[in-house]
């Protein structure tokens, strides 16, 4: 038997965290229980819908508070589907780790039990077992999944081979195609004030004379807060006109066009809108501006190294899918 521990190390010291219990066997008890039977067979090795539920019930729960009828089973069929290639994925490589006559020492797979045990209770053993049991699951049968799970990842990780270094022309060419991933979006705090025009026909004249006046009282150093409380109409008088921080098309464009223009400090003239008058105050600005090339540098070239090594990855997932005997039912 070969050992992998050097060429796999990194990738089995990177496993942290509770991922080993995500897959434990999550049916909810208020649902009638399916009679198991075989999802898929691959290489002769089976793979059960049991294990197909395991693996989509956290997921499922979500999906079921979100969507009801037609769409919820669509979307808990398409889960389930993916559910399904994720497990034929993973049994594929399991199988090509075998095959190359690979082995995890067992020790590293009692340090990953024991960071599990730490992390996620406290270092306390019975805790821990007790947990398993609730789920249904032994202590061995943890211990095989964990073993699978680092099998996968250092595997996956052993097969991806990709450059450390991208060319400056993809990396210019990323930033010159994907601009707005490096512009941050403008924001502004705003203060609004609405006197609606549209009470009744008589009394329009008189509410833009209100609104005017209002005008000349914060001209004449009235707090916007306070004017906002005695004579804004909006849904945010109480909080003296306090939108917040907005974005664009957050407001109507012509209420925004003034708003995302105006200088911090200042207080815009009257508004004319949908027969409403609106007083706008700009009190703070945020965002809108782009990271240079030289700034956006490392971050592109991590994000191109990533998606090289996924699609390496791909091919290699594809590769031993079309080498393999793979049964759906």
């Amino acid at each position: 038997m070969r050992s992998l521990i050097r060429p796999f190390a990194i990738a089995l010291l990177a496993l942290a965290g509770l991922a080993g219990l995500a897959i434990l066997r999550a049916a909810s008890a208020a649902e009638p229980q399916i009679v198991d039977g075989i999802a898929a067979i691959v290489n002769g090795e089976v793979i059960t819908y049991s294990q197909v539920r395991a693996l989509s019930a956290p997921r499922e729960k979500l999906l079921r508070s979100q969507f009801t009828g037609n769409e919820l089973e669509n979307k808990l069929l398409e889960l389930r589907q993916l559910a399904l290639k994720d497990l034929i994925d993973r049994r594929l490589v399991i199988q090509a780790f075998k095959k190359e006559s690979y082995q995890i020492p067992d020790h590293f797979v009692d340090q990953r039990m024991q960071e599990i045990m730490r992390e996620s209770f406290g270092g306390d053993r019975n805790t821990f077992i007790k947990t398993l049991e609730a789920q249904n699951y032994t202590l061995g049968e943890f211990k095989e999944k964990e073993m699978e799970r680092m099998i996968v990842a250092a595997m996956r990780s052993h097969n991806v081979k990709t450059n450390s270094i991208v060319s400056p022309t993809k990396i210019e060419d990323y930033y010159r195609k994907h601009h707005e991933e490096f512009t941050t979006k403008e924001q502004i705090k705003l203060r609004m004030i609405m006197i609606s025009g549209q009470k009744d026909t008589a009394s329009a004249p008189a509410q833009k004379a209100l609104a005017e006046e209002v005008l000349g009282r914060l001209a004449s150093g009235a707090e916007f807060d306070r004017t906002a409380q005695v004579y804004s109409e909006d849904s945010t008088r109480d909080n003296g006109g306090d939108w917040g921080w907005i974005e664009r098309n957050t407001l109507a464009a012509p209420l925004e066009k003034f708003a995302f223009n105006m200088p911090v400090g200042r207080i815009s003239n009257i508004i004319e809108y949908a027969g409403n008058y609106y007083i706008l105050k700009v009190e703070d600005k945020r965002g809108g501006t782009t990271r240079s090339l030289s700034e956006a540098r490392s971050d592109i070239e991590k994000k191109l190294l990533q998606v090289e090594a996924q699609g390496i990855q791909e091919r290699w997932i594809a590769s031993l899918r079309a080498k393999a005997y793979i049964k759906t039912f």
